[in-house]
């Protein structure tokens, strides 16, 4: 049944909301009229957050993680190991990460993983940066820590073949994380031990 809506500018916010990930009309509908009891500066600051993150943000130009600067702070950190390098899939990963305390190294956001059903082929990403890192010749490590999908496996190994010439240690998070989980969902006990367990891609898929 086509929901009915006493006001254009409420059926208005309502679409607006419904476009974010997760949301339906019905929790959209809940949140707009959530945000109609509040008070006008609460309103405000709530737009006024979300148009300074989108005109305002940066990403880093090194690992293209978001930053407030050209160069993230976890780039900028003298204390990390620049040698290591966790490949991840988005930004939500690399919190996941820094979460567990696990690991000391560098970052590498690919933006998304190959999915031609979605039409995302390896020249949508940040693959050709990430050679461009390696081929610079400070990496010595690179851990692949994408999503244990079809499209996941499918990045990580294009990803092998692409470094593959460079003299350098590749390896993947141990599958302690089931196959078909996302990372951003793993528990930080599990995702944490499936790092510092990790394996050579190479003889995880006899290469």
């Amino acid at each position: 049944m086509i929901q009915k809506y006493p006001s254009v500018l409420l059926e208005s916010a309502v679409n607006e909301f419904a476009k974010l990930p997760g949301v339906g009309r019905k929790t959209a509908l809940r949140l707009v009229l959530h945000m109609l009891r509040q008070d006008n500066k609460t309103v405000e600051n709530f737009s006024s957050a979300l148009l300074n993150l989108k005109n305002e943000v940066k990403y880093c130009k090194s690992c293209y993680n978001i930053s407030d600067a050209d160069i993230c702070p976890i780039c900028a950190n003298p204390a990390r190991d620049k040698s290591i390098v966790c490949v991840v899939e988005n930004i939500k990963e690399v919190m996941a990460i820094e979460n567990t305390s696990q690991f000391k190294g560098l970052y590498h956001v690919l933006g998304g993983i190959i999915s031609p059903i979605d039409g995302i082929g390896p020249g949508d990403l940040q693959i050709e940066s990430l050679v461009k890192r390696v081929s610079e010749g400070h990496i010595k490590e690179i851990i692949l820590a994408l999503s244990t999908t079809m499209e996941g496996d499918t990045t990580n190994f294009y990803i092998y073949k692409k470094l593959s010439p460079y003299n350098i240690k590749i390896s993947m998070i141990a599958r302690g994380i089931s196959i078909g989980d996302e990372i951003e969902y793993a528990d930080e006990v599990t995702l944490g031990r499936s790092i510092l367990n990790r394996t050579l891609f190479n003889e995880s898929f006899n290469l």
